[in-house]
């Protein structure tokens, strides 16, 4: 006669088929009653009108129905939380982590994929300017083009007449520029014009070429990711290759792009890619005579930041120093670091930096340290006082 804990070892058999593992251990099953031969089994599916949702119900019964002594077996079935959502996501992006296959990418390094809705909304550059400004704050940090027929990086960090190479271990060794590791198709072509043509397949393997065949720098902080727009093969070869990786989506403050912009977030959410934040580019333009214009419309940036419960981490205005210096091969934000466009852009690295710290910054190691710095700092206080107390306000950060 089967019990309560047999019934659950036969539902670790019943697989999401959308994300392939179980349901006990995305914490799916709610509940299991048994009672005179019947079963029931209660189910929180992800959202109520699931399209999966007949394929599991009859997973389950099958599997259930199959032990000794169960002669029917119930499944009532409802949509979980936000917060049992949030749960069954970190199993899932876990399970990921822990079946991906090893790249050359330093499991701590920082991975930020820089994503849009659709082309021609400056996410390259800014992919750039984010790059060279988390570098110049003295961090490593590596740029990955990842838009493949559509390479533009090599000729924003003034690189197209660079090439990569093998070294002796075979492996392709990324280009310096500027401190920056850089790995593109552009640096593969003999002329930045030529076309590649390649199929969805092509495109994935390739993405998967420039993580297991590259000699990426182990001590990189910071990966750096500007992908191809919209939601194609390599974004979703992205979180199989990397599940650490997180996402920067870019938007215009135009309604039309932000609705496009929420096409990429959303399959980051399906893929169990975090999104880090919103940046609004071509956020107006301010003319000499100090009027500003709002070409594109306003609004877009902060209205896709609130729809995905995530900071609108900078606005970038229009800049023609961003073009001028995006073709001569400098980042606005070193050519003209005094710029709008240059000083948004710096902000939003910052910010990034802020949300996404280094990994060594969040070890139990460095907490530690943090931690006696502060204890420290607390007992200079106290005994700075006439009574050798500290002052109420005074804390630890605990």
């Amino acid at each position: 006669m089967a019990g309560i804990q047999d019934i659950e070892a036969a539902l670790r058999g019943v697989l999401d088929p959308e994300l392939g593992v179980n349901v006990v251990e995305l914490g799916m099953v709610r509940d299991i009653t048994l009672e005179g031969g019947v079963a029931t089994v209660h189910i929180a599916l992800t959202i109520a009108a699931c399209p999966l949702r007949d394929q599991i119900e009859q997973d389950v019964i099958r599997k259930v129905r199959a032990l000794p002594g169960v002669d029917e077996v119930r499944v009532q079935v409802s949509a979980m939380t936000e917060r049992q959502r949030s749960e069954l996501m970190s199993v899932a992006r876990r399970n990921a982590r822990e079946k991906a296959a090893p790249t050359m990418v330093n499991p701590l390094t920082r991975v930020i994929a820089v994503g849009s809705g659709k082309g021609g909304v400056g996410k390259s550059s800014l992919s750039v300017n984010l790059a060279a400004a988390v570098a110049a704050a003295g961090h490593r940090v590596g740029l990955l083009d990842a838009d493949i027929w559509g390479f533009s990086v090599p000729r924003m960090l003034g690189a197209t007449g660079a090439r990569l190479e093998a070294g002796d271990d075979r492996k392709i060794i990324p280009f310096e520029a500027d401190g920056i590791q850089v790995v593109s198709t552009g640096l593969l072509v003999d002329d930045e014009q030529t076309a590649l043509m390649w199929r969805g397949l092509m495109l994935s393997k390739a993405l998967e070429q420039f993580l297991h065949d590259v000699a990426w720098d182990p001590a990189l902080d910071y990966l750096f990711i500007d992908m191809p727009p919209g939601t194609g093969d390599i974004q979703m070869a992205l979180s199989r290759l990397l599940p650490q990786a997180e996402m920067v989506v870019v938007t215009t403050p135009q309604q039309a792009a932000q609705k496009v912009a929420a096409r990429v977030a959303d399959m980051a959410r399906r893929s169990f890619v975090p999104v880090v934040g919103v940046v609004e580019n071509m956020s107006g333009f301010t003319a000499p005579d100090g009027t500003h214009h709002d070409v594109f419309g306003r609004g877009g940036g902060e209205a896709l930041a609130a729809h995905l419960g995530v900071p609108l981490i900078a606005r970038v205005p229009l800049d023609p120093y961003v073009v001028e210096a995006g073709d001569g091969g400098v980042p606005v934000v070193r050519s003209h670091p005094d710029a709008p466009s240059a000083l948004a852009m710096a902000e939003a690295a910052a910010r990034i930096v802020e949300l996404v710290p280094p990994a060594a910054d969040e070890t139990c190691t460095a907490r530690i340290s943090v931690l006696i710095e502060q204890l420290e700092r607390s007992g200079e206080t106290a005994a700075s006082r006439p009574n050798g107390r500290a002052s109420p306000s005074t804390g630890t950060g605990w």
